[in-house]
């Protein structure tokens, strides 16, 4: 008789018809030159901005924060959607909106790169755990 080793899903898992995920993204990204241009009616309306397109991408926004020379954003997704993807969709709706509304004397408003890391619940140890145990180990 083979043993099973179960690891059992922590709430606030998604949940669709082919997969289980939490996927979290912690993004970070600047204007050019690190300009500080993100405050008072700009840094209203890139939030509303960023609220927009991310609730058109189906990502839940669990914190923002919009400083006067940084973005810093942490969402959680489906697997659908490549991290790249994300900022790409983001930088690319709040700019083209953001340079109609206002004049920031920029070549554009975003630098093109940006800062991402993932975060979840479960650790290293249990996933390394969890593989050795279906190993057989």
């Amino acid at each position: 008789m083979s043993s099973f080793y179960i690891l059992t899903m922590p709430r606030g898992f998604d949940r669709e018809r082919t997969n289980i995920h939490k996927l979290q993204y912690h993004f970070i990204w600047c204007p050019k030159y690190r300009k500080s241009v993100l405050t008072g009616e700009v840094r209203n309306r890139l939030e509303e901005l960023i609220e927009e397109k991310s609730d058109e991408l189906g990502l839940e926004i669990l914190e923002l924060a919009i400083r006067p020379d940084h973005v810093l954003l942490f969402v959680t997704g489906d697997p659908t959607l490549a991290p790249n993807k994300i900022m790409q969709q983001v930088k690319g709706y709040s700019s083209r909106r953001l340079r109609d509304e206002f004049d920031f004397g920029l070549p554009s408003l975003w630098t093109r790169s940006y800062f991402v890391s993932s975060a979840g619940d479960v650790s290293s140890e249990v996933i390394e755990e969890y593989i050795n145990a279906q190993a057989g180990e």
